[in-house]
């Protein structure tokens, strides 16, 4: 993959990108495709509060039906329906070309705008005496990875996605290594999934090696920061 500048008709500086890789079978990029959107960063979020709700045996023990319910609709509504409506509201606006946000320069103010709910999401939880405490330094990595992305963004347009699977990956696995339980199941499954994420970006995006791998030593490193901090 190489990337170049060139002016457009509008006379603005925009970026393209030349892949040097063989293009992949149909039914192949179906897959990818499929997996790139179920595994969103939009989404990821969701499923670990999920996770950690209904299948982690012991953290929400005590609690109520309907308070686990709440606790994955503010899961939802925080790390989806805000970031995708400011995404929607930017295109609505013309401050993004595509909500796919393909360049570096259309993701400044996305990364801005999430960073503003991913600090809100960790300061709600981190102030509230009953989260407990993997779910506070999961929300702060987050915050954390969005920071640490947008200044990447700088450099290189970062995988999202990569960046989603580092977080995931780590958090598990430092929960494995700090609970009495077994997380080998997990962590397995989290490290396929990151796997499998990571190639399929290489095969249906215009994602450099560079960047993808970016991408996982920040969610990686986050991960670890808000796990310290916490």
């Amino acid at each position: 993959m190489s990337s170049h500048l060139a002016v457009n008709e509008q006379n603005q500086l925009e970026e393209n990108r030349n892949s040097n890789s063989p293009s992949q079978p149909s039914f192949l990029r179906i897959i990818a495709k499929i997996i790139s959107y179920v595994f969103h960063p939009l989404f990821v979020p969701v499923y670990i509060v999920a996770f950690l709700v209904y299948i982690q045996p012991y953290l929400y023990a005590g609690f109520s039906a309907w308070d686990k319910q709440i606790v994955v609709l503010q899961a939802f509504v925080m790390y989806t329906f805000f970031p995708l409506v400011t995404v929607l509201l930017l295109k609505a606006l013309k401050f993004i070309d595509s909500i796919f946000l393909k360049t570096q320069r259309e993701r400044v103010i996305p990364y801005i705008a999430c960073g503003i709910w991913y600090f809100w999401a960790w300061y709600v939880r981190h102030n509230l005496p009953e989260t407990p405490r993997e779910l506070v330094y999961f929300s702060l990595a987050i915050f954390i990875a969005s920071s640490i992305g947008l200044l990447a963004n700088i450099y290189m347009k970062v995988s999202m996605h990569a960046i989603s699977m580092g977080i995931v990956a780590t958090f598990l696995m430092l929960m494995g290594f700090s609970q009495d339980i077994s997380f080998t199941v997990y962590i397995s499954v989290s490290l396929l999934v990151a796997g499998l994420v990571c190639t399929s970006r290489f095969i249906v995006s215009d994602h450099t090696q560079r960047e993808v791998y970016a991408g996982l030593l920040i969610g990686v490193v986050s991960q670890l920061i808000g796990y310290w901090f916490a």
